[in-house]
């Protein structure tokens, strides 16, 4: 098991800060949210990728994965009827799939609430679906692992509970497409302890982080 420091907390910082601090609290790894680094990480050109994998080897850290990935640039959404802001999203959901995989990450957690509310249209779910299955195809070419992030209903009115992402998961069937359990989430939306929910789910396959 790899413990890792999801960036923002320390993202006031410069990147080369946030890996020495992280080695020096014993974590393993990096969770790096894309806005933490710009507006259009999702861009991130060569030279800057590379200076990311120098800081993180310098410090003995590693990129573990990717979360919070569609904050910027701003106005993104899965679940939208506009077709020309749900074509920006995927296009920057395919970008750090690469951007990932580039930065020796293996997978992303696609959270993003207010990017995914659904509100009363009755085809939000569908074009949401929609975009997972297509991003999903991208993190299976990259090597990498696509995690729906189920979370409470304060943040967001579409997927709250791991059965749900799991039943997305499953209609969708590609490998590369699995679900999470953030236990700050859990606790507030599952019927059940989190630790009962990880017995539950873990052995299933369809949990990947």
């Amino acid at each position: 098991m790899k413990l890792s420091l999801c960036n923002e907390v320390v993202r006031e910082l410069p990147f080369e800060g946030q890996c020495e601090l992280a080695a020096e609290l014993g974590y393993r790894g990096l969770e790096l949210a894309p806005f933490t680094l710009g507006e259009e990480t999702y861009r991130m050109p060569a030279a800057e990728r590379a200076s990311v994998r120098r800081a993180c080897a310098d410090a003995g850290v590693a990129i573990s994965g990717l979360h919070w990935l569609l904050v910027a640039p701003k106005g993104l959404s899965i679940t939208t009827a506009d077709a020309g802001v749900r074509q920006q999203t995927l296009e920057v959901m395919r970008r750090l799939v690469g951007l990932c995989a580039e930065l020796g990450g293996d997978y992303l957690v696609h959270g993003s609430p207010a990017q995914r509310q659904s509100g009363s249209d009755p085809d939000a779910a569908a074009r949401a679906e929609a975009a997972w299955a297509a991003v999903a195809e991208e993190a299976r070419a990259a090597g990498v692992t696509y995690c729906i992030e189920p979370l409470a209903r304060r943040e967001t009115d579409f997927v709250n509970t791991v059965a749900e992402a799991a039943a997305i998961v499953q209609r969708i069937g590609n490998p590369a497409l699995r679900t999470m359990i953030d236990t700050s989430a859990a606790a507030l939306a599952e019927a059940e302890p989190v630790a009962a929910l990880v017995e539950r789910w873990m052995p299933t396959g369809l949990v990947a982080h």
